[in-house]
């Protein structure tokens, strides 16, 4: 067999992926919950996963539409600091009216941290597998990225006290490195390969960003069928609230932004819905209680489904009206 057939066979496996993204992310859903040792094995190649996304969503960036996001900068900026300080605020305000830190510490905890980290690294790739605006949600991210050195130690320590230690410049070198050293690759890749190349290899681009978006899902939903086993009953409460948080996040803050369009929108209440939830245990070190790393966990099944269930009625809004 000849070295371009050989070739041909992974993107062709790739761009079949890539051509029925939401479905697959739907089945390794199905698939992190059935084969939790996956997540284990996954767990080491986390970092790369995110490298790999982040490199892929700069080198399929519409330059010319970012140039234009920059030079009209007001969507990306409001929309950085309603995810990266209106969020948090409001949660923190909504838990303490509630109660939750006083009579459930763990869920206080876990809501919280979910509310004051950033966007998902892999929001672009999920933005483009729904025909979103990709290049608004990645100038977003790396703006709201960029905040969170500052919001998130401020706001841990505002809602929940001394108790959980955020190291902010660690935090931010690590960030630095993750979206500098994505943004080269892909710079050098876009060179060598040309505008060309990457257009007509866009689908088989989809399918890998739906690998390593399963290398990010099987590690977070590890412990979830344990659980589950333990305690049916909360893992079932736990996942209708991650799929109430993920819907009162993408419905008001798509309301919110309705006055920069209807596809800036959103793809701002989508990028606002998706919560960097690993990057929060990657700051603390994994010292959070056991119920987070299970909310966590479950807090991935709305957004991995969200390209399923969202993508119909995304492009039914798209629409140009008749």
């Amino acid at each position: 067999m000849s070295p371009s057939r050989l070739l041909s066979l992974p993107l062709n496996a790739l761009a079949w992926v890539g051509r029925h993204g939401t479905r697959a992310l739907a089945a390794l859903v199905l698939l992190s919950v059935a084969l939790p040792w996956v997540g284990h094995w996954l767990k080491p190649y986390v970092s790369s996963a995110i490298f790999v996304l982040l490199c892929m969503a700069f080198l399929r960036v519409d330059m010319a539409a970012l140039r234009g996001h920059l030079r009209r900068p007001g969507v990306v900026v409001a929309g950085a600091l309603w995810t990266s300080v209106c969020v948090p605020i409001l949660f923190g305000m909504a838990c303490h009216a509630a109660g939750l830190h006083e009579h459930a510490g763990g869920l206080f905890v876990s809501l919280m941290l979910q509310a004051i980290t950033a966007p998902l690294m892999s929001g672009p790739a999920l933005a483009l597998l729904m025909g979103l605006d990709a290049t608004l949600v990645l100038a977003t991210l790396i703006l709201s990225t960029a905040m969170m050195p500052i919001t998130a130690p401020l706001f841990a320590h505002v809602f929940i006290g001394p108790g959980l230690s955020l190291a902010p410049w660690s935090v931010g070198a690590k960030l630095a490195v993750l979206l500098a050293g994505s943004a080269a690759l892909a710079g050098v890749l876009r060179r060598v390969m040309g505008a060309a190349a990457i257009e007509r290899h866009k689908k088989p681009l989809d399918g890998a960003n739906v690998l390593m978006l399963f290398v990010l899902l099987a590690s977070m939903m590890e412990g979830v069928p344990a659980r589950f086993m333990a305690s049916p009953m909360e893992v079932v409460g736990l996942t209708l609230l991650a799929f109430a948080v993920f819907g009162v996040l993408l419905i008001v803050t798509t309301l919110l932004f309705f006055w920069g369009g209807r596809s800036r929108a959103l793809s701002m209440g989508f990028l606002a819905s998706q919560r960097n939830m690993g990057l929060m245990l990657a700051a603390t070190g994994g010292a959070v209680p056991e119920l987070t790393w299970v909310y966590f966990g479950l807090a991935q099944v709305p957004i991995y489904l969200s390209p399923l269930m969202l993508k119909p009625l995304i492009r039914r809004c798209l629409a140009p009206l008749k």
